[in-house]
């Protein structure tokens, strides 16, 4: 363990040499006397999908742990729109586990994440993180194991164009420099978003890579390792902190958009799970897929429309989920197939030792690679909130568990076939398709609010106010009305160019 921690990335647990899940109030403020830090920030995730700072200079050592004991006040009506000016006054409690040094701060500066209390000291139903905190509780509550989750970020970096080493169009798919432009400013993100906690799995370019009007569009991305689910939107919320702010100091522009221009890749946000006990990884038995993950995967085939409420906000969602492109738009599961909405990737199965095949040096390792096995959902994109997909996502899966005909539901879902194949047209007619606009998201979500619902996990009001927003959108033949219209479809792609 020792070995493990210092090789950490995160100072804060080189430093303390204890994982950052057992940090303390009294470990934050050694590393602050022990380090000159001068400012501490809490940030939290707001309404709007995006974290909010507030500043605090350490006057005193008394000064600094009222702060960090009792908290601050802050306007809760200016940060969800759920709640009423009247009675807007939340308390910010900064989660220790979270703490990070401030990469872009010229002062020292500690930040934490924070949770929401209400005027009662209790925690706030409605808050993003506590949402996937019940979510992940319900989980663990019905099945006795717990959810893991990891997110692959994908964005476009945009800069003026370049006429040295052109890439090819749509073909970035782990192109290296000088044909990639931004592996530099990637792999800085890497290594800020590691410092600041991330399990960072590994980083490159894709697909995407276009020029329109003078700039250069290239498309990356960051994939983290699995991990508690709660942690696993921690995680990604921060990166995409790291990454605009790292952009801002290239003097590069960002985006998470959906889609960007038609033709071209759009940014979805995979998200893949895992179902752990005991420290095992229950997602394989014997070597193949087992009942655990059928039954998690069955879940979200029944609740996949819904979970587009969270995972695909605004109308350029829809214009990434049309047929017969990467992007999933039919209601299925299938091995190692990306025309499916569920897809499970290769996870290390075949009984060969392929590191000893490669280097004849090497003894077989025997290394146990049960623990990679994952499922992935690819429907999301950067527009989701974070907090509320990946508790959609943990709800769907212990929804897998409550209903007898799990399994036969999945049976009935999965495929092994290119769908989009013109042989397999009587296959792709007979699946369910996926929400096509955020109002007919809203209308899925409302049918299956319920099970959202249930043991208070999402409350009625952020359904509410959920569904009011998809609605407020009118976007029922959006698509439709800008086929072939490019100028509107990058009317609308500015519009929401900062989402997420």
């Amino acid at each position: 363990m020792k070995n493990e921690l210092e090789m950490n990335a995160n100072p804060l647990v080189e430093h303390l040499q204890k994982p950052s899940s057992e940090f303390t109030k009294a470990d934050i403020v050694s590393y602050i006397k022990d380090k000159g830090i001068r400012m501490v920030n809490f940030m939290y995730p707001a309404g709007d999908g995006r974290l909010k700072t507030l500043n605090f200079v350490i006057n005193n050592a008394a000064y600094l742990d009222a702060i960090l004991t009792c908290g601050e006040r802050v306007d809760g009506s200016s940060l969800f729109s759920f709640i009423e000016a009247g009675s807007s006054d939340l308390y910010v409690i900064p989660r220790f586990r979270t703490a990070f040094v401030d990469p872009f701060s010229e002062l020292p500066t500690l930040s934490m994440l924070c949770s929401f209390f209400n005027k009662d000291g209790e925690p706030l139903e409605s808050s993003p993180e506590y949402t996937l905190h019940k979510a992940s509780k319900a989980f663990t509550d019905v099945t006795g194991m717990e959810f893991e989750a990891m997110g692959e970020l994908e964005y476009y970096v945009i800069a003026e164009e370049e006429e040295l080493f052109p890439a090819t169009d749509q073909r970035g798919y782990h192109e290296s420099g000088p044909y990639a432009k931004f592996n530099q400013f990637r792999t800085q993100c890497m290594q800020y978003i590691a410092q600041a906690g991330g399990q960072i799995k590994y980083g490159h370019s894709e697909v995407g890579n276009f020029t329109l009007n003078g700039k250069i569009y290239e498309q990356n991305e960051i994939e983290f390792l699995p991990t508690r689910v709660e942690d696993a939107a921690d995680q990604l919320m921060i990166a995409k902190w790291v990454i605009r702010n790292l952009a801002y100091e290239y003097g590069l522009d960002i985006t998470f958009a959906p889609k960007i221009t038609a033709g071209k890749a759009g940014s979805g946000l995979h998200i893949h799970m895992r179902i752990m006990k005991d420290g095992k990884n229950q997602m394989l038995q014997d070597g193949i897929l087992s009942g655990t993950a059928r039954r998690a995967i069955a879940g979200m085939m029944k609740l996949a429309p819904s979970i587009t409420a969270f995972g695909n906000t605004n109308p350029t969602s829809y214009f990434r989920l049309v047929p017969h492109q990467e992007a999933p738009t039919n209601i299925c599961w299938g091995d190692r197939n990306r025309s499916v909405l569920v897809r499970v990737p290769l996870g290390w199965a075949a009984k060969k030792d392929m590191c000893s095949l490669a280097n004849p040096l090497e003894a077989d390792s025997h290394y146990d690679t049960t623990q990679k096995q994952t499922v992935e959902m690819r429907s999301p994109d950067g527009s989701a909130d974070l907090y509320q997909l990946l508790a959609g996502l943990a709800v769907a899966c212990r929804y897998g568990f409550e209903i007898p005909d799990a399994l036969d539901v999945a049976e009935k879902t999965y495929v092994n076939v290119n769908i989009h194949q013109a042989e397999n047209k009587a296959r792709l007619e007979s699946l369910d398709q996926l929400p096509d606009s955020c109002v007919a998201s809203a209308k899925r979500l409302q049918q299956q609010r319920a099970i959202f619902e249930q043991y208070n996990v999402f409350s009625p009001s952020m359904i509410d106010g959920i569904i009011k927003k998809l609605e407020s959108y009118c976007d029922t033949m959006l698509r439709k009305d800008l086929e072939g219209h490019t100028e509107g479809m990058l009317e609308l792609v500015n519009r929401y160019f900062h989402c997420g």
